[in-house]
């Protein structure tokens, strides 16, 4: 078997490490969750995600920090200004990450009663699903289909 290439590279900048970085951790993943399905206040999260108040009260300043999330203000009558959790482009753009986690987690770590959740397409109906398609349009169907290269960040050991 010949020697990987990535042997001879550094991984110090490695972008899933990157990324890891900043939502790699069960209270951010849950929280963003909830942003994605539609819950936007801080109290309505604490009690969906169960989180401890200062645990999520750090997961949404980092989430904001980091340009995840925005923050919103809004105000019930009678009541003091508040802030709503809305996704940015940034945020967004994480949707693919979480539906394949969830994706997995039906497969893998369902209970026996199936997923919570199942996801549609608003527009016909049908279940979502994702797949890996090269930029020729052909549908990857595994790992062993797919040849990593050094990237134009790629740093070589010296």
């Amino acid at each position: 078997m010949r020697r990987p290439w990535i042997l001879d590279y550094d991984g110090a900048n490695c972008t899933i490490g990157a990324a890891v970085g900043i939502i790699g951790e069960k209270w951010t993943f849950l929280v963003l969750r909830e942003v994605f399905n539609g819950v936007r206040r801080f109290d309505d999260m604490q009690r969906r995600t169960q989180a401890p108040r200062q645990v999520l009260s750090d997961r949404l300043a980092r989430l904001v920090g980091q340009g995840l999330l925005r923050k919103v203000p809004y105000q019930e009558h009678g009541q003091r200004s508040r802030h709503e959790y809305r996704l940015t482009d940034k945020g967004l753009d994480l949707y693919p990450v979480l539906v394949a986690l969830m994706q997995w987690g039906d497969r893998y770590a369902a209970g026996p009663a199936g997923p919570q959740v199942l996801l549609t397409h608003r527009d016909c109906g049908e279940p979502l699903g994702l797949g890996l398609v090269c930029a020729a349009g052909h549908t990857v169907e595994s790992a062993r289909e797919v040849t990593p290269l050094p990237g134009p960040g790629a740093r070589k050991i010296a």
